[in-house]
């Protein structure tokens, strides 16, 4: 069966902030030193789908920024633009009904567009056996992460650790045993006891929001769980490729209800597999983990940019353009650009998105 992968990459990533705005959001910029996000991400699962069967779902907004990121990598016409952000189940929507409309019933892999894996070969090989189990056993295929601490910032995806038998397989290059289980329960942003009480139960693994499935297989629970949405969808899909297209997407899309696909269909579906994805992931959400792409110092601080540090521990400094120096600071986030400084409690940083809110109340959009 042919593989299409689709890369959901509309966000603003206002937790970001003031590195992220509107104009380059998170999925543009090269955090890493090597390319942006969502070249990354397209270079990544290009091993897994043939790089002309990958799609990018965008805001109309971004299109164009886009188009020239990805330039010689994605060709335009792969590039699919919501007319308004309408959450994840209407972006997965339209590209499952954009592949169905174009090559009939396929693998559709769905994938944020701005996360950070460690080890390409392990998430490819994970990739590439949720692809298998996805033709086989014509079931929804989401990939697990494994706690490093107690996040409130992650969904949670709860498994049977005793049912081992949906399958495994075996790494070929890195030898590392892979395993399905299936899925008992999503659960959504849990408070902190909460959430150190599904680390210490140890059947409970953060929602990575990958997705795999047949587009038949989704559209079908579309159809069951969120009809209104498949009513949309299938008037979009009526149009695509005629002269009709532009005009339809354009009246339609903004009329789907907002719903993630998490809620809509993940939590209410009675038949999900899920493969522990053990490669590395992390959605670099938030400055506080920075950590992942850059190593820290003696004192556990992690240094972008010119940088003096006295007597300071544990605190994240990115500075675009000017020196940044601390004395005697610990678990502290600073970030300087041209025109915004960020300071804030590293254990808050979850909150730079309110930030963001209040900027938009008080109409300073020069700082969006």
């Amino acid at each position: 069966m042919d593989r299409y992968s689709v890369i959901m990459a509309g966000g603003g990533g206002t937790r970001f902030w003031p590195l992220s705005r509107k104009k380059m959001p998170k999925q543009f910029l090269n955090l890493t030193g090597k390319d942006s996000l969502v070249n990354e991400t397209i270079d990544r699962i290009a091993k897994n789908v043939p790089q002309e069967n990958i799609y990018i779902v965008t805001n109309v907004s971004q299109a164009p920024m886009m188009r020239e990121t990805t330039a010689g990598r994605i060709a335009p016409d792969r590039i699919l633009e919501e007319p308004e952000a309408r959450n994840t189940a209407a972006c997965i929507g339209y590209a499952a009904v954009a592949l169905q409309k174009k090559y009939g019933d396929c693998i559709m892999c769905v994938l944020a567009s701005d996360h950070y894996i460690k080890n390409g070969q392990v998430y490819s090989e994970v990739m590439d056996f949720a692809i298998r189990m996805a033709e086989e056993k014509e079931r929804l295929v989401t990939i697990g992460i494994r706690p490093t601490g107690p996040s409130t910032g992650y969904g949670y995806i709860k498994y049977n650790k005793r049912k081992r038998e949906v399958g495994h397989a075996i790494g070929a290059v890195s030898r590392k045993r892979i395993v399905a289980y299936p899925v008992s329960d999503f659960v959504e942003k849990p408070s902190l006891s909460t959430a150190r009480s599904y680390v210490e139960q140890g059947c409970y693994l953060w929602n990575s929001g990958m997705f795999v499935w047949k587009t038949s297989v989704i559209l079908k629970y579309f159809e069951e769980l969120l009809p209104e949405v498949y009513e949309c969808l299938m008037e979009i899909q009526g149009a695509l490729g005629t002269e009709r297209e532009k005009e339809t997407v354009e009246r339609v899309y903004p009329s789907i209800p907002k719903v993630s696909v998490d809620y809509g269909i993940m939590e209410r579906a009675d038949d999900v597999i899920m493969l522990e994805g053990d490669f590395g992931w992390n959605d670099v959400g938030s400055w506080d983990v920075l950590d992942v792409l850059y190593e820290t110092d003696a004192y556990n601080n992690v240094r972008y940019g010119e940088q003096v540090h006295i007597g300071s521990r544990n605190c994240i400094a990115y500075a675009k353009d000017k020196l940044i120096a601390t004395i005697g600071l610990e678990n502290v986030v600073i970030v300087e650009t041209e025109d915004a400084v960020l300071v804030c409690d590293k254990d808050r940083a979850q909150d730079v998105k309110k930030v963001v809110e209040l900027l938009e109340e008080q109409g300073k959009t020069q700082y969006l």
